[in-house]
């Protein structure tokens, strides 16, 4: 493993100078990342180096025997492990040998605001042949990564693990340990990709639906229901296959730089507690993992600690992270199979008591699709409604069906608006938010950037994620989790903040409340110590994984005490869902979701943590 802790300047560039050479597959990945007993980290603990010198540079990276460019750190790609202490103050400096601006953003850390590295919102960013300095008072323990927030730079390989070690133990006892760091990079070239997904939205989506699947359905739905379901989708120009925007077509999946027929492999002693530590850090992938034979012991969200729960397969969005227990007892190998949510790829990797052992792969399932609670229309809340039953559809008008004609999908402001929400409408976490209170209120533009909106949207906390609904085994969902600690703030919300997740999908068009991040006048207003309860409602036909930066939030998911708290949460299709939030820390933090190309095209917001009224202290306002 590279820790370039108190490294002199002279060895650093040495270390550093071939990043744009070519370097072999070998060289460009990191040891923690490779195959065999190097990556095991139990042998690294503890340590001592508060800091660190990044250099961030062009390489060429070899994926499955086939070459393509990488953004690396250090010439490694993923960046090196960065292993801290809570309680240490750590100080960074990255050197930028790129000919274009970038910057490091360290997801989920706690830190001053000029330290979030955000360009444009709280640095400028670092430019060409300049060194920044980042000074990071860490406070925190736990499973966390960093990666660029600068253009594109992210998914060509600028991205990295952080564990912090806890400063009084750590809860969890293991025998060994390995970082996963699963992410997706495509040949073609993200922004190669990002035109066509801008010129057609389904570009990449070959797994359209066929003709035999149509006879297949309408054999268990029979004819007319299974036609009315075609005309449905064909009116509103969408496919219910439409769950990825970037698929296999263009993108292959990675475990710690490997591709699937690399097979990173990590080894154990039959009978070891071995404690893996899941970063997603792809740029559009969302991964279900599982490894057949073998259950898996949830023991941290986010880098949080949560009371142990035992699954067999979970859903991990974009930027969250998942640390996990196994204890495999018998001497043979396990496949980690971490299958893409629209199932057109994997990543895989290998457990086993020595290298060259293998386990089968299996076979990809079947697609899942879109229904119509994906739609926010909710069934279960619309009596008398299903599939030949729909109030004010037309079927015979079905070709010119536009969303305005859907009970649960709607243009119409003449539609009247839900009454104002209580403070408590999420408590239950697993109840229907929208329908109790009738149809949902949309007090946002709308314009050619919002194609639709959810009228009835409702909470799946309590569902595991798309293609996992019947899966005949243990799914995670986030109503299985809970805090290991007690919230440190149990207050109940003084106010609530709504915000619509929003799109025009075939434009690809995405935002926040009908406006893209350019539309944008002012930013969201938090006022520091307050406790409020942030709503998302998402109006879309696709996951987003919302990230906030600068703090932690509460999961309203039926708890009370023992919330899971999180920095990342998925809000599924038709699903509106509650945050709380404390904000300590001034400034302007970014908001935004977490699939790359989706804030690239508008979906991103600033939240702006004030002073509260009267207050003397003076709030750092980052770079404009």
């Amino acid at each position: 493993m590279l820790e370039l802790s108190l490294l002199s300047r002279r060895h650093f560039l040495k270390v550093t100078a071939a990043t744009g050479s070519g370097l072999a597959a070998s060289s460009l990945v990191p040891a923690w990342a490779q195959s065999g007993p190097d990556a095991n980290l139990g042998g690294l603990r503890p340590l001592s180096g508060t800091e660190f010198l990044l250099e961030i540079g062009r390489s060429q990276v070899r994926i499955d025997g086939q070459s393509g460019p990488a953004i690396t750190v250090n010439g490694q790609l993923p960046a090196p492990l960065l292993r801290w202490r809570e309680g240490d103050d750590i100080t960074l400096r990255v050197h930028n040998g790129l000919d274009a601006d970038t910057s490091i953003h360290w997801h989920g850390i706690l830190l001053p605001n000029e330290m979030d590295g955000v360009p444009g919102v709280t640095f400028p960013g670092i430019q060409p042949g300049e060194t920044f300095t980042y000074r990071i008072p860490v406070r925190q323990a736990g499973t966390y990564w960093y990666h660029s927030h600068s253009g594109l730079q992210e998914q060509l390989g600028h991205y990295g693990p952080i564990i912090i070690e806890p400063r009084g133990g750590d809860p969890v006892t293991y025998d060994r340990e390995y970082v996963i760091v699963l992410s997706d990079y495509t040949f073609e070239g993200p922004h190669r990709v990002f035109q066509r997904l801008m010129a057609q939205s389904d570009t990449y989506n070959f797994q359209q639906r066929t003709l035999p699947d149509f006879f297949g359905d309408a054999s268990r739905e029979g004819f007319m229901s299974a036609l009315r379901d075609r005309l449905m989708w064909g009116g509103m120009r969408m496919s219910p296959t439409d769950i990825s925007d970037a698929t296999s077509a263009t993108l292959d999946y990675l475990v710690n730089g490997h591709g699937p027929n690399d097979n990173w492999t990590g080894l154990f002693n039959p009978g070891e507690r071995v404690r893996l530590r899941f970063i997603n850090a792809s740029a559009m992938t969302f991964f279900n993992v599982r490894i057949p034979g073998l259950p898996m012991t949830v023991v941290q969200a986010d880098g949080l600690d949560v009371q142990p729960v035992e699954t067999d397969e979970f859903q991990i969005g974009v930027a969250e992270t998942y640390d996990v227990i196994v204890t495999p007892q018998d001497d043979q190998a396990y496949t980690l199979m971490c299958e893409t949510i629209d199932r057109s790829g994997y990543a895989r990797a290998t457990l086993a008591p020595r290298l060259g052992m293998v386990a089968p792969v299996p076979a990809l399932r079947p697609r899942p699709t879109l229904t119509m609670r994906d739609m926010g229309m909710d069934h279960g809340a619309m009596p008398g409604m299903d599939n030949n039953s729909m109030p004010g559809m037309d079927h015979g008008a079905m070709p010119d069906m536009d969303h305005s004609s859907m009970p649960g999908m709607a243009h119409d402001a003449s539609l009247p608006p839900a009454p104002p929400a209580g403070m408590d409408h999420a408590a239950m976490g697993h109840g229907v938010q929208g329908s109790a209170a009738g149809m949902q209120a949309h007090d946002h533009p709308r314009g050619p950037g919002v194609a639709g909106v959810a009228m009835r949207p409702v909470s799946r906390l309590h569902e595991p994620g798309a293609g996992l609904e019947d899966v005949p085994h243990r799914a995670l969902a986030y109503t299985d989790l809970r805090s290991l600690e007690p919230n440190p703030d149990q207050r109940a919300p003084t106010r609530e903040i709504e915000v619509h997740l929003t799109s025009n999908m075939e434009r690809y068009m995405w935002s926040f409340d009908g406006r893209r991040f350019s539309e944008v006048v002012e930013p969201i207003q938090f006022t520091q110590g307050e406790r409020l309860r942030l709503t998302m409602v998402n109006d879309t036909m696709m996951v987003h994984p919302i990230h906030l930066h600068g703090m932690f939030f509460d999961v309203v998911n039926g708890e009370t005490g023992h919330k899971p708290r999180k920095h990342t949460i998925n809000v599924k299709p038709g699903e509106k869902l509650s945050v709380d939030v404390t904000p300590e820390h001034l400034g302007d933090w970014a908001f935004h979701c977490h699939l790359l190309y989706h804030m690239h095209a508008g979906m991103f917001q600033v939240v702006s943590v004030r002073a509260p009224a009267g207050s003397d202290r003076h709030m750092h306002h980052g770079a404009q």
